[in-house]
C-alpha cells in the first residue's frame, strides 16, 4: 500500500477529521497501532501523520533498532540528520561515534550489542536510549504539523524514563502504553516536562523490599532547557475494570483510553477466569472478555476501539458505542511504509492473496507469558522446526524479569534463555516451555537480525492480527 493509499484509507474511514476533548484539543478519529519492533516505524507514522490522523511510532527497543540503522551505514542520512537537531549534541554524537559505521557491516559481521536494561544503567545507556527516542520521533513530526504518537509496552519498564524523555525532547504528541498497569505514567510525564528527578516502580520476583528506576534529567542534560510540552497519555487495555480503577485518582489518570480486543495483533490479555485452549492450541475468548462499552463511556474520558475496527462501518459502530474512533494496526503492517523487511511483506501478502495467512494465538511463545500472535509462515520461527534449530540464547533481554538474589541485590532472567540457566536463577522449567526469543525473533522481522560468529542467522517471528476485512491491494 502506497502513502497514496494511506490517505485514501484514512479519508474513507474518517467520519470528523478530530473531535474535540474537555480541554479543547484535537483528537484523531484514527490512531494508527504502534506495533514493534520497529514495524511502526517513523516513514508509517509521518505517512498517516500527514492524512490527518495519529501516526504512531513504536517505542520498543529504539535503542537497538537505532544502533542497528547506524551500523548498517544510515541509508539515506536519517538518523543522522536527526541527530544534529537534539538539543545536546555532545550526547548525540557521543552515540554516532558508537555505532555509526559510514559504510555499514561486513558480510557476516555480528552487530554490536547494545547495554541490557537494568536498575542500574549507564550513562551510555541512558544516552542511547534518550536519543534514540528522540530520533525516531523527530523524524515522523518532520516537515509537517500533524499528530505524532509513541506506543511503549508497560513490562518493559526499565527502558521508560529514559524513553519517553527522549520522545518529549522530541515534542511527542501523545504517549501510549500497554500490556500492564500503567498507573505511574501520568505523574512521569508531569515530571518530564520540567525536567525533574522522576522515579518509576519496578515489579522485581521475589522481592522483600520496593525497587525503582529514576532519572535525572539535570544530570543528563546539563540544564538549561526550557520546560517541555507533555504529551496526551493513552492507557490500552483490555478490559473496562482496569479503564475505572485508572480513571479514578489524578494521579493515575490518563487522558483517555484505547481499548484492545483479543483480534489485535502482539501480545493479548489472558482469558478471565480457567484458561481453556481450542482443538487447534488456542485460548478460548469469550464474552466476558470483552469491555463494558458502555461503561467505559460512563467514565467520561475519550476511547478508542482496536482489534477488527479497519472498516468504515466498524467505525461507524465505534462512534455509535461513545468512541472517539478506532485504533488500527494490521492495515498498516502490511503497507509499504512499514518497517516489515520487503521479504517479510511479499510473505505475508501473497499468503494474504490466496487465503491461506494464519495467525495463530500462541498461549506459550511469549516469556511474558501472555498469549501472543503469530502468523505462520515458512522460514520463521512459527515452524516448530525451525524453531527448534535456534541456539537458545538471550543477548537482548528487554523481556528479562529482574528477580530478588538477597536484599539489594538483583539478578535477571528470561524463560527464553537457555534452560540450565533460567532453572540456576531459581525460574520454574514449565515456565520455559514453548518459549520463544520475541526480542530476536523480532529484530529480523524489519531486517535487523543478528549474524552470530556461529554463522547463524536469526529468523523473523511475525505478529500480526486477524483483521483482514480491509486488505490492501
Amino acid at each position: 500500500m502506497s502513502t497514496e493509499a494511506i490517505h485514501d484509507l484514512t479519508r474513507a474511514l474518517r467520519i470528523d477529521a478530530y473531535t474535540p476533548d474537555a480541554q479543547n484539543r484535537s483528537l484523531p478519529t484514527i490512531i494508527q497501532g504502534g506495533m514493534g519492533v520497529a514495524v511502526s516505524s517513523w516513514k508509517l507514522a509521518r505517512a498517516v501523520s500527514q492524512t490527518g490522523q495519529l501516526g504512531v511510532v513504536s517505542g520498543t527497543a529504539l535503542d537497538t533498532v537505532i544502533a542497528r540503522r547506524l551500523q548498517d551505514g544510515d541509508i539515506g542520512g536519517h538518523i543522522r540528520r536527526a541527530l544534529e537537531q537534539f538539543p545536546v549534541l555532545s550526547m548525540a554524537r557521543r552515540v554516532l561515534r558508537r555505532y555509526f559505521r559510514p559504510t555499514g557491516r561486513a558480510k557476516g559481521q555480528s552487530y554490536i550489542l547494545v547495554p541490557n536494561l537494568s536498575l542500574r544503567p549507564s550513562t551510555a545507556s541512558l544516552e542511547l536510549s534518550i536519543v534514540a527516542n528522540f530520533a525516531e520521533v523527530w523524524l515522523a513530526k518532520e516537515g509537517h504539523d500533524g499528530l505524532v504518537g509513541i506506543n511503549y509496552l508497560e513490562k518493559i519498564q526499565m527502558a521508560t524514563p529514559s524513553a519517553v524523555y527522549g520522545a518529549m525532547l522530541a515534542d511527542v504528541d501523545y504517549v501510549l502504553m500497554g500490556a500492564g498497569i500503567p498507573a505511574e505514567i501520568p505523574q512521569l510525564l508531569n515530571q518530564l516536562a520540567s525536567h525533574k528527578l522522576c522515579s518509576l516502580k519496578v515489579h522485581v520476583d521475589e522481592a522483600t523490599t520496593a525497587y525503582s528506576i529514576g532519572l535525572d534529567p539535570q544530570i543528563l542534560i546539563g540544564g538549561g532547557l526550557a520546560p517541555l510540552r507533555r504529551p496526551m497519555f493513552l492507557a490500552i487495555v483490555s478490559a473496562h475494570i482496569l479503564a475505572a480503577f485508572l480513571a479514578r485518582e489524578e494521579a493515575t489518570r490518563p487522558d483517555g483510553f484505547v481499548i484492545e480486543g483479543p483480534r489485535s495483533g502482539g501480545h493479548n490479555a489472558p482469558p478471565r477466569g480457567d484458561l481453556v485452549l481450542d482443538e487447534d492450541g488456542q485460548p478460548v475468548f469469550g464474552p466476558r472478555d470483552d469491555a463494558d462499552l458502555d461503561k467505559m463511556a460512563k467514565i467520561g474520558l475519550p476511547f478508542w476501539l482496536a482489534g477488527g475496527y479497519s472498516t468504515p462501518e466498524r467505525l461507524k459502530q465505534a462512534h455509535e458505542t461513545g468512541a472517539v474512533g478506532v485504533q488500527v494496526g494490521t492495515l498498516f503492517a502490511l503497507s509499504v511504509e512499514s518497517g516489515f523487511s520487503k521479504v517479510v511483506r511479499q510473505k505475508l501478502l501473497t499468503e494474504l492473496a490466496v487465503g491461506q495467512l494464519v495467525v495463530r494465538t500462541d498461549p506459550l511463545a511469549s516469556p511474558t507469558g501472555f498469549p501472543f500472535k503469530v502468523a505462520s509462515l515458512s522460514g520463521t520461527l512459527s515452524d516448530m522446526e525451525t524453531c527448534a534449530a535456534r541456539p537458545r540464547l538471550c543477548d537482548l533481554g528487554y523481556l528479562r524479569v529482574p528477580y530478588q538474589r538477597a536484599p539489594g541485590i538483583v539478578g535477571y532472567r528470561c524463560p527464553g534463555e537457555p534452560v540450565r540457566n533460567y532453572l540456576r536463577k531459581g525460574g520454574v522449567i514449565d515456565e520455559t516451555v514453548g518459549r520463544k526469543c520475541l526480542c530476536n525473533g523480532l529484530m529480523a522481522n524489519v531486517g535487523f537480525g543478528q549474524t552470530r560468529r556461529s554463522g547463524y542467522q536469526e529468523l523473523p517471528l511475525v505478529t500480526l492480527g486477524v483483521d483482514f476485512e480491509a486488505q490492501p491491494k
